[in-house]
């Protein structure tokens, strides 16, 4: 019975000490996300919902992804008068990143979603909506 046990703990020992890894991790995305994206600040250039151009709802507003580990954290949108706070996500191999902000001001509607990137060419960055032929774009630019 003790051999059993200490079997048992062992292999207890060997699981909970091994270091797990993703194996979708992708170290040189990492380090490009990190480097350029994350804790810098962001502008939107163009926002534009089928026919309807947005841009001006969001003039004044900066943007910061903060880091929490690189696929998750908090948001900070701020402008002269006002920060707000929301948060992202994105997956494992930084197709999608998924943006929450609250509701107030009504503005952060249009921003609160799943989006893909179409073009990471910095300092610009381009979003559509994650699973939607929609004609919707989303722009914006690392300060």
């Amino acid at each position: 019975m003790k051999g059993i046990c200490l079997i048992i703990l062992s292999f207890l020992l060997v699981c909970t000490s091994c270091k797990k890894t993703n194996p979708n991790n992708n170290p040189l995305l990492e380090q490009y996300f990190e480097t350029n994206i994350l804790n810098r600040n962001i502008i939107v250039t163009l926002a534009k919902d089928n026919t309807t151009d947005l841009t001006a709802d969001y003039n004044g507003y900066v943007f910061v992804l903060l880091k929490t580990d690189l696929y998750h954290g908090p948001l900070k949108a701020t402008n002269d008068t006002s920060i707000y706070e929301g948060s992202w996500s994105c997956n494992s191999d930084y197709s999608k990143i998924t943006i929450i902000l609250p509701d107030p001001p009504s503005e952060f509607s249009f921003l609160s979603r799943e989006w893909r990137f179409t073009s990471k060419n910095l300092p610009t960055l381009k979003l559509a909506p994650w699973g939607s032929s929609d004609p919707i774009q989303l722009n914006m630019q690392i300060q």
